[in-house]
This record gives C-alpha cells, structure tokens and sequence, in this order.
C-alpha cells in the first residue's frame, strides 16, 4: 500500500479536522499518524497527517480532490508520497565533522535523501566527497568575485533539482537576494553557548570563561545572520576538568547529531514555519523506522 503525508497550515476555524479525515476516509485512506497544533498566539493551525491509501489511488487524483476540501479554510497544503527521498545540496568550508556525520547516516540509510552535490570553497574534502561517487564542485569565493560565486552556486542549485541546502559548517555569508529565494529550504548550524561568544575560536572564548554548557542550534536561513526560525538545538554539560581540546570535540559532536535532526525532521516534513518561530512535530513511537528507510 502507497504511503502518504499530507501537511496542512490555515488560520484555526472549525471543521478543519474533520473535513480532512472525512475526505481521506471516502479515498479509501487509513489514517496511521496525526499531529496537529493550534497556536492561540497567531491564531494559525498546523497539521501532520500520515496515512496509507488502500484502494490504490494516485497521488494526483488525491491532490485534485483535496484542492476543493481546501479551498473554504484557505489552507496552505502539500501531499508528499512516503517513499519520495528529498535532493539535498551539501554546503561545507574547512571544519568536516557535520559532513563526514552526513555522508556516513545518508551510506547506511539513516537519512533517506538524494544528496546532489557537496559545494566547498575549498579543495579540503574534495576526496571524501568524490570517495562516496557524489559530485564535488569548487566554488571560491572572494570580495572581489562573491557575486559571480554566487551566481554560480544558484546555477547549481537549478541545474541539480536541489531541494534543500544544507550549511554543514560552510562558513561564508549567503546574500539576502539568495536566502529570499530558497526562503524555508537553506538550514545551517552553528554552536550556542550560555552566555554566547561570537567571532573567532569561540571554543578556546568558552572554555577561558569557564561555562558549564556548550550547544548547537539549527536553523532556517535568513538575511539575519544566524537569526533565522529554530528547527533543533541540544546542548552537552562540561565540568572544569575539561581542556579546551575537549570543549572542541564535544561541540562538535553535538553539531553533528543537532544538524542531522534538523535534517531528518525537514525531509519527513515535520517542520513548519510559524513566523520567527517553528512548529516540530516530533516522530510518532514506532515511526522512525519507516521514517529513516523513506
């Protein structure tokens, strides 16, 4: 039987519910998994629905017919099939951890998505790239060319079919014009500290103001340089008989598996935007395994 999640987003009224799961169940439609949120805040609602078509009915003929039970509430909808895996343009400058981390879950299967390509403004990880049969592409970036950089790294996104982009620790500055353009589809990591530090060596800064609590946060792409929605974050406890090589690799560790949520949770369409903030839907008990093999 064909899988399906169905993502729903409208300003709250009555009905909305049932009008969904009414249409689903005369399509011949099981309901597997639901989520849905009301935001007394904004007013908006949010709904996640999984289901399995058991009369054998298209994708289509399901979108064609959902459009008029749509229509009265104006929502905001997509119907996804289940075993659709998401091209996804990989992004990384001269700190590999997040990359390595991605490339080794998308080998075994944990993350079920087409990866395109890997861009780098450097030559760094051109071998472990071309290592796993993606193609790698070179792009430098300077003041001087960062237009024509640009240029080219949207040429790319439009000639691969890229769907998302992810920013594993690429450490140059995307234009407004460019985030605009992939609004909701550009998600990038960087640490976070209690208190923050910004700027260089911001783990060497952490460990000589002895904090207690190094993180990472997970994000849309904004013009507001690392500003943008939160989709993850998590966090890891250090105690004072820690070296600043330990702050270091721990951070990097919690990189890596913030980044990888972000990620699983995106692809599996989990994630709405919500104004300056998200709505996560968390996988379901027992739903993560088809969620990890698409």
């Amino acid at each position: 039987m064909t899988t399906y999640v169905l993502t729903v987003h409208c300003t709250s009224r009555r009905g909305i519910v049932a009008a969904v799961s009414t249409y689903l169940a005369d399509q011949g439609c099981n309901i597997t998994d639901a989520a849905q949120f009301d935001d007394d805040l904004t007013g908006m609602f949010f709904a996640r629905i999984s289901f399995r078509s058991e009369t054998g009915v298209e994708a289509q003929a399901l979108r064609d017919g959902f459009a008029a039970v749509a229509q009265p509430f104006g929502m905001t909808w997509a119907l996804h099939e289940g075993s659709y895996r998401m091209k996804v343009l990989l992004m990384v400058s001269n700190f590999g951890h997040c990359l390595n981390d991605l490339l080794y879950r998308w080998r075994i299967g944990a993350l079920p998505i087409d990866i395109v390509g890997v861009v780098s403004n450097h030559m760094t990880y051109q071998k472990v790239v071309v290592n796993h049969d993606l193609p790698f592409h070179m792009i430098k970036v300077t003041k001087e060319n960062k237009a024509d950089a640009e240029a080219r790294l949207l040429a790319l996104v439009d000639d691969s079919g890229a769907e998302l982009v992810v920013l594993a620790r690429y450490m140059q500055v995307l234009s407004d014009a460019f985030c605009q353009r992939m609004s909701g589809r550009i998600i990038n990591i960087h640490h976070s500290f209690l208190p923050s530090f910004k700027g260089a060596n911001p783990y060497k800064q952490a460990y000589e103001r002895g904090v207690k609590l190094i993180g990472a946060t997970a994000h849309y792409v904004t013009a507001d340089l690392d500003e943008g929605p939160i989709i993850e974050q998590d966090t890891v406890r250090i105690t004072h008989a820690q070296s600043a090589e330990d702050y270091v690799s721990l951070g990097r560790d919690v990189e890596a598996q913030v980044l990888a949520r972000a990620i699983h949770a995106h692809i599996h369409h989990r994630v709405f935007q919500n104004g300056n903030k998200t709505v996560v839907f968390p996988a379901s008990p027992g739903s993560y395994a088809s969620e990890r093999m698409g």
